[in-house]
């Protein structure tokens, strides 16, 4: 897109935009939360919409002028609707946190008790975490995985949620990369009388897919951000049944927030027309065989991986209490042109500024074109960085190799390639 205007009126912003697109083109982009948004996303995210306010919902808004924002809501709503198979659609949270801050305001008032999974075992800081809105509000208990597999026991959440009889279960997770058991959360939830919400931030393009079990025939409501395996501009999403529509609408607007980003919500529209498209379903697939391949090779090298693989695009690295940390992994990788980030580990002993394991995606890397080939060549590169974090002449070798593979595969032609 162009940016004449931008560099004319403010160079220092179009320089660090400028050097931006440079980092994104150069280097790999391996953070599992980020992906690379078409052309159409971004245009409509910087189009004129961006000038009107539109608080209220289609229809029933509270300014004039709203005849064309309207369309472009409906449109966005009843897209997500159809990918996704739900009643109800609110496209208007500005991200995963404020979406689910809404769910948590129309189902739970404080002191209210929710079950969510722990953050050090792969949960979210919105699901309960003490220095989150939803840990100082809400009281709040963890369920985690077993530190033997790094796999959720559903009998122990069983256990917990009959223990704790909680108000909601939060099911969802940042860094878990197994298949979520949506129908085993929906069980326990009604065993004990509790709302299911889920948290699917993380897979909802594959979600949208098929490649992962869909939480929306089991979940009181659903949220998810419109970015990582979706594809489309940063955002938040909530689907509900029917008879929830009226309270999650009343929560974001006037409960958590006040005007709509109708650029954005354009934008959200765009990306759920493009996976509705077949070719998206091809991409997504070609996501979680990239995952499974870089996971493989990097097993092959000696690495391990919490669960010992992954079912979706994320993989996290634990290097155990002897190994690096997740900071000088991170640091390390970075030198050489691979974008990474340092995360807890199940058993976590260190600091999360420090931590002793890594996180690990394949969106990226796979609407760039790239291949389960290119992923056992880049676990390689990063064996050898991180086996030798120290050695210039492995870095500088690295940072080559890494330089060569991202000007053969292009950031973005006149859409992003999904195959």
């Amino acid at each position: 897109m162009s940016t004449d205007h931008l560099r004319r009126f403010d160079p220092e912003i179009h320089q660090a935009v400028h050097a931006e697109e440079a980092r994104q083109r150069d280097q790999l982009e391996m953070i599992a939360s980020e992906n690379f948004a078409s052309r159409a996303v971004l245009e409509a995210t910087g189009s004129a919409l961006t000038n009107k306010y539109a608080e209220g919902l289609p229809g029933r808004r509270y300014y004039g002028g709203c005849e064309h924002v309207d369309v472009v809501e409906g449109l966005a709503r009843a897209r997500a609707c159809t990918l996704f198979g739900a009643d109800h659609a609110n496209v208007q949270p500005h991200s995963g946190a404020q979406a689910n801050l809404a769910a948590f305001l129309a189902f739970l008032q404080p002191g209210d008790r929710f079950l969510g999974m722990q953050l050090s075992h792969g949960g979210h800081l919105t699901h309960g975490s003490p220095v989150n809105v939803s840990g100082k509000w809400f009281r709040v208990s963890s369920y985690g995985v077993r530190e033997s597999d790094g796999l959720i026991d559903y009998d122990i959440v069983r256990e917990q949620a009959r223990s704790e009889c909680p108000r909601l279960i939060v099911a969802g997770a940042s860094a878990y990369p197994r298949t979520l058991d949506f129908a085993a959360f929906g069980e326990i939830a009604r065993e004990v009388d509790a709302l299911l919400m889920v948290d699917m931030a993380h897979i909802a393009g594959l979600v949208a897919t098929g490649v992962h079990p869909s939480p929306i025939p089991y979940a009181h409501v659903v949220t998810t951000t419109t970015h990582k395996t979706l594809r489309g501009p940063r955002g938040g999403l909530i689907l509900t049944p029917a008879e929830h529509a009226r309270a999650i609408d009343r929560a974001v607007f006037p409960g958590s927030q006040g005007g709509p980003m109708m650029h954005v919500i354009a934008a959200k529209a765009v990306a759920f027309r493009e996976a509705l498209a077949p070719e998206f379903s091809l991409y997504t697939r070609q996501v979680v065989a990239n995952a499974r391949a870089l996971g493989d090779e990097l097993m092959e090298h000696g690495f391990r991986l919490v669960s010992g693989g992954t079912d979706t695009h994320l993989i996290l690295v634990d290097f155990g209490q002897d190994g690096l940390s997740g900071a000088q992994a991170e640091a390390a990788l970075a030198r050489v042109g691979i974008t990474v980030n340092k995360n807890t580990v199940p058993g976590e002993y260190r600091s999360p500024l420090v931590t002793s394991g890594i996180r690990l995606g394949t969106s990226a890397l796979t609407s760039r074109g790239m291949g389960i080939d290119e992923m056992r060549l880049i676990a390689g590169w990063m064996a050898r960085v991180l086996l030798r974090p120290e050695d210039d002449e492995v870095l500088g070798e690295v940072r080559g190799r890494v330089r060569e593979m991202s000007a053969s595969f292009p950031l973005r032609k006149e859409t992003v390639p999904v195959g």
